[in-house]
């Protein structure tokens, strides 16, 4: 069974349970799969693949984390509790991320490896640690453990 068809039937279950919270973000995850598949020429009644759901809770846990940010500098705590309360749902769905400690040891190694010592290349570490690190670190953890690095 796919991720898409457990988020399925865990819709049924929040609303059975009257889970408002979660059924509302497994409403709306289930229709950005839809659109996923529309914009990739596919049938809206197909099953998105395991990679691509992931990418796109990715990309829905992403972009509540920024409507925190924004809510917090706006002075909005009533609607920086709803987007935590969303993202703690999309997260339930989302693989466990790296620790810091994980990711700096990765790197450390990393920048040991290509022998980058110069503030100049930070970019061709980012580069090639993305690669690395894809789906298993968030990307900020990874640029506030470089950043630190060369600092």
């Amino acid at each position: 069974m796919t991720l898409h068809e457990d988020i399925k039937k865990e819709m049924i279950v929040a609303m059975k349970a009257k889970e408002a919270v979660k059924l509302e973000v497994l409403r709306g995850l289930l229709a950005a799969f839809i659109n996923e598949l529309v914009s990739n020429k596919r049938k809206p009644d197909e099953i998105l693949p395991d990679e691509d759901v992931l990418k796109v809770i990715q990309r829905l846990a992403k972009q509540r984390k920024d409507s925190i940010e924004q809510f917090k500098s706006g002075g909005r705590e009533d609607l920086v509790v709803e987007e935590e309360k969303e993202l703690e749902v999309l997260n339930e769905y989302l693989p466990e991320m790296m620790s810091i400690e994980e990711i700096t040891k990765i790197i450390t190694a990393k920048k040991e490896e290509l022998g980058i010592d110069d503030v100049s290349k930070k970019g061709v570490l980012m580069g090639a640690l993305m690669k690395d690190l894809k789906g298993k670190a968030d990307g900020g953890d990874v640029k506030q453990v470089v950043d630190s690095l060369f600092n």
